[in-house]
């Protein structure tokens, strides 16, 4: 019994017996099935792709940011700054700036 059902099968005459139609509505089914699954696969596969390159891009990007800051903080330092405003005549002052103070008219 077992054995004339998978000979059947092997044989491909489910397919071309009297009620084949249900057969073939099965098949058609089960095969759109598999190509959606086949096209979600590949989708959720791009997915992961373009998230590991986008990752990589954002700790590119951190590094670079923290590069860019690290070179501005060496070049706000004030020994930094004594060195390239002195060329031109700027410097520290050796006084203290004067405070003024507005007195109020009654």
């Amino acid at each position: 019994m077992v054995k004339e059902g998978l000979l059947d099968i092997l044989k491909g005459n489910f397919l071309v017996s009297d009620e084949a139609s249900k057969n073939w509505r099965f098949l058609l089914f089960a095969s759109v099935l598999a190509a959606l699954m086949i096209a979600s696969s590949h989708q959720a596969d791009k997915k992961v792709h373009h998230i590991a390159d986008l990752t990589q891009q954002v700790k590119t990007l951190k590094s670079t940011q923290v590069k860019h800051k690290r070179e501005i903080q060496q070049l706000l330092l004030e020994s930094r700054l004594k060195e390239e405003l002195a060329p031109i005549g700027l410097g520290v002052p050796e006084q203290p700036p004067a405070k003024i103070q507005i007195v109020s008219q009654p």
